[in-house]
Protein backbone atom coordinates (compact mmCIF):
# COMPACT_ATOMS: atom_id res chain seq x y z
CA UNK A 1 0.00 0.00 0.00
CA UNK A 2 1.38 3.40 -1.02
CA UNK A 3 0.42 6.38 1.17
CA UNK A 4 -0.19 9.66 -0.70
CA UNK A 5 -0.25 12.79 1.46
CA UNK A 6 0.58 15.40 -1.19
CA UNK A 7 -0.27 16.02 -4.82
CA UNK A 8 2.99 16.20 -6.78
CA UNK A 9 1.61 18.20 -9.68
CA UNK A 10 -0.70 17.81 -12.65
CA UNK A 11 -0.30 16.45 -16.17
CA UNK A 12 -1.10 19.96 -17.47
CA UNK A 13 2.05 21.31 -15.79
CA UNK A 14 4.96 21.72 -18.21
CA UNK A 15 7.27 19.63 -16.01
CA UNK A 16 4.93 16.63 -15.88
CA UNK A 17 3.93 16.93 -19.56
CA UNK A 18 7.51 16.27 -20.55
CA UNK A 19 8.23 13.75 -17.77
CA UNK A 20 5.28 11.38 -18.03
CA UNK A 21 4.40 9.51 -21.18
CA UNK A 22 1.22 7.43 -21.49
CA UNK A 23 3.33 4.26 -21.60
CA UNK A 24 4.62 4.70 -18.01
CA UNK A 25 1.45 6.02 -16.41
CA UNK A 26 -0.84 4.01 -14.11
CA UNK A 27 -4.30 5.41 -13.46
CA UNK A 28 -6.58 5.65 -10.44
CA UNK A 29 -10.07 6.12 -11.90
CA UNK A 30 -12.39 8.21 -9.73
CA UNK A 31 -15.93 9.37 -10.21
CA UNK A 32 -16.95 12.90 -9.26
CA UNK A 33 -18.12 11.80 -5.79
CA UNK A 34 -14.86 10.03 -4.91
CA UNK A 35 -12.80 12.97 -6.15
CA UNK A 36 -14.30 15.24 -3.48
CA UNK A 37 -12.94 13.08 -0.66
CA UNK A 38 -9.59 13.93 0.91
CA UNK A 39 -9.18 10.41 2.36
CA UNK A 40 -9.83 7.15 0.56
CA UNK A 41 -8.25 3.85 -0.51
CA UNK A 42 -8.29 2.75 -4.12
CA UNK A 43 -6.56 0.23 -6.38
CA UNK A 44 -5.02 1.59 -9.56
CA UNK A 45 -5.74 0.04 -12.93
CA UNK A 46 -2.27 -1.52 -12.72
CA UNK A 47 -3.15 -3.24 -9.41
CA UNK A 48 -1.33 -0.91 -6.99
CA UNK A 49 -3.14 -0.23 -3.68
CA UNK A 50 -3.05 3.47 -2.80
CA UNK A 51 -4.23 5.23 0.38
CA UNK A 52 -4.86 8.93 -0.20
CA UNK A 53 -4.75 11.19 2.87
CA UNK A 54 -4.71 14.83 1.80
CA UNK A 55 -5.10 17.96 3.90
CA UNK A 56 -8.71 18.88 4.64
CA UNK A 57 -10.19 21.02 1.88
CA UNK A 58 -7.80 19.69 -0.77
CA UNK A 59 -9.56 18.25 -3.79
CA UNK A 60 -8.11 16.14 -6.55
CA UNK A 61 -8.25 17.40 -10.11
CA UNK A 62 -8.20 15.32 -13.25
CA UNK A 63 -4.57 14.57 -14.11
CA UNK A 64 -3.12 15.04 -10.61
CA UNK A 65 0.12 13.11 -10.14
CA UNK A 66 -0.08 11.12 -6.92
CA UNK A 67 3.02 8.92 -7.11
CA UNK A 68 6.26 9.22 -9.07
CA UNK A 69 8.91 6.50 -9.08
CA UNK A 70 11.97 8.17 -10.57
CA UNK A 71 14.00 4.95 -10.82
CA UNK A 72 11.29 3.08 -12.71
CA UNK A 73 10.03 6.18 -14.54
CA UNK A 74 6.43 5.41 -13.59
CA UNK A 75 3.64 7.55 -12.21
CA UNK A 76 0.23 7.00 -10.68
CA UNK A 77 -2.22 9.64 -11.88
CA UNK A 78 -5.80 10.46 -10.85
CA UNK A 79 -8.32 10.41 -13.68
CA UNK A 80 -11.68 11.90 -12.75
CA UNK A 81 -14.86 11.33 -14.70
CA UNK A 82 -17.14 14.35 -14.25
CA UNK A 83 -20.69 14.47 -15.54
CA UNK A 84 -21.92 17.30 -17.71
CA UNK A 85 -23.24 20.45 -16.06
CA UNK A 86 -26.31 22.51 -16.93
CA UNK A 87 -25.06 26.10 -17.11
CA UNK A 88 -27.83 28.68 -16.81
CA UNK A 89 -26.69 32.09 -18.02
CA UNK A 90 -28.38 35.08 -16.35
CA UNK A 91 -26.60 38.02 -18.05
CA UNK A 92 -29.58 38.96 -20.24
CA UNK A 93 -31.83 38.88 -17.19
CA UNK A 94 -29.91 41.87 -15.79
CA UNK A 95 -31.23 44.03 -18.64
CA UNK A 96 -34.85 43.31 -17.67
CA UNK A 97 -37.14 45.45 -15.56
CA UNK A 98 -36.31 44.80 -11.85
CA UNK A 99 -39.74 43.24 -11.21
CA UNK A 100 -39.32 40.80 -14.12
CA UNK A 101 -35.78 40.05 -12.96
CA UNK A 102 -36.98 39.30 -9.42
CA UNK A 103 -39.92 37.18 -10.58
CA UNK A 104 -37.74 35.17 -12.98
CA UNK A 105 -35.03 34.59 -10.35
CA UNK A 106 -37.60 33.33 -7.82
CA UNK A 107 -39.31 31.11 -10.43
CA UNK A 108 -35.95 29.67 -11.53
CA UNK A 109 -34.96 28.97 -7.92
CA UNK A 110 -38.32 27.32 -7.29
CA UNK A 111 -38.02 25.13 -10.41
CA UNK A 112 -34.51 23.97 -9.48
CA UNK A 113 -35.45 23.42 -5.84
CA UNK A 114 -38.62 21.53 -6.76
CA UNK A 115 -36.48 19.07 -8.71
CA UNK A 116 -34.06 18.72 -5.75
CA UNK A 117 -31.15 19.62 -8.03
CA UNK A 118 -28.00 20.84 -6.26
CA UNK A 119 -26.86 24.17 -7.67
CA UNK A 120 -24.08 26.72 -7.38
CA UNK A 121 -24.61 30.39 -8.24
CA UNK A 122 -21.40 32.08 -9.35
CA UNK A 123 -21.15 35.47 -11.02
CA UNK A 124 -23.93 35.52 -13.63
CA UNK A 125 -24.38 31.76 -13.93
CA UNK A 126 -26.17 28.97 -12.13
CA UNK A 127 -24.41 25.60 -12.35
CA UNK A 128 -26.48 22.42 -11.96
CA UNK A 129 -24.88 18.95 -12.23
CA UNK A 130 -26.50 16.39 -14.51
CA UNK A 131 -28.21 14.38 -11.79
CA UNK A 132 -30.97 13.04 -14.06
CA UNK A 133 -31.21 12.47 -17.80
CA UNK A 134 -30.22 15.49 -19.91
CA UNK A 135 -33.58 15.36 -21.76
CA UNK A 136 -35.44 15.67 -18.45
CA UNK A 137 -33.41 18.70 -17.39
CA UNK A 138 -33.82 20.34 -20.81
CA UNK A 139 -37.56 19.65 -20.66
CA UNK A 140 -37.85 21.41 -17.28
CA UNK A 141 -36.05 24.46 -18.65
CA UNK A 142 -38.16 24.52 -21.84
CA UNK A 143 -41.41 24.08 -19.92
CA UNK A 144 -40.73 27.13 -17.77
CA UNK A 145 -39.36 29.24 -20.66
CA UNK A 146 -37.67 31.71 -18.30
CA UNK A 147 -37.49 35.19 -19.80
CA UNK A 148 -33.92 36.48 -20.31
CA UNK A 149 -32.35 33.12 -19.38
CA UNK A 150 -30.15 30.99 -21.65
CA UNK A 151 -28.80 27.54 -20.83
CA UNK A 152 -26.47 24.90 -22.22
CA UNK A 153 -24.85 21.63 -21.15
CA UNK A 154 -21.05 21.65 -20.83
CA UNK A 155 -18.52 19.06 -19.61
CA UNK A 156 -17.90 19.20 -15.86
CA UNK A 157 -14.16 19.38 -16.53
CA UNK A 158 -14.71 22.82 -18.15
CA UNK A 159 -16.62 24.12 -15.12
CA UNK A 160 -14.58 22.82 -12.17
CA UNK A 161 -11.53 25.11 -12.69
CA UNK A 162 -13.78 28.12 -11.93
CA UNK A 163 -15.12 26.70 -8.66
CA UNK A 164 -13.81 26.98 -5.12
CA UNK A 165 -13.41 23.60 -3.34
CA UNK A 166 -16.65 24.03 -1.35
CA UNK A 167 -18.54 24.89 -4.56
CA UNK A 168 -17.11 21.84 -6.35
CA UNK A 169 -18.22 19.62 -3.45
CA UNK A 170 -21.72 21.08 -3.56
CA UNK A 171 -21.94 20.75 -7.33
CA UNK A 172 -20.34 17.37 -7.89
CA UNK A 173 -20.33 15.74 -4.47
CA UNK A 174 -24.08 15.25 -4.13
CA UNK A 175 -24.76 14.29 -7.73
CA UNK A 176 -23.59 10.71 -7.31
CA UNK A 177 -25.63 10.08 -4.19
CA UNK A 178 -29.17 8.81 -4.03
CA UNK A 179 -31.63 10.93 -5.97
CA UNK A 180 -34.63 11.97 -3.91
CA UNK A 181 -37.87 11.77 -5.81
CA UNK A 182 -41.42 12.16 -4.72
CA UNK A 183 -44.89 12.19 -6.19
CA UNK A 184 -47.35 14.87 -5.20
CA UNK A 185 -50.93 13.72 -4.76
CA UNK A 186 -53.42 15.94 -6.54
CA UNK A 187 -54.59 18.66 -4.14
CA UNK A 188 -58.28 18.01 -4.87
CA UNK A 189 -58.07 14.28 -4.05
CA UNK A 190 -56.20 15.04 -0.83
CA UNK A 191 -58.75 17.70 0.11
CA UNK A 192 -61.71 15.33 -0.47
CA UNK A 193 -60.05 12.62 1.60
CA UNK A 194 -59.42 15.08 4.46
CA UNK A 195 -62.98 16.38 4.31
CA UNK A 196 -64.38 12.85 4.59
CA UNK A 197 -62.36 12.11 7.72
CA UNK A 198 -64.46 12.73 10.86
Amino acid sequence: MILVENILGNLKDDHWKSTIAASNMDVIALDQWEAQKSRFKKTSQGGVDVAVSLSRGTNLRDGDVLVWDDAAGTAIVARISLKDVLVIELSELLDQDPLIMLRTAVELGHAIGNQHWPAVVKDRCVYVPLSVDRKVMASVMKTHAFEGVKYDFVPGSEVIPYLAPHEARRLFGGAEGPVHTHVHEPHVAHHKESAATP
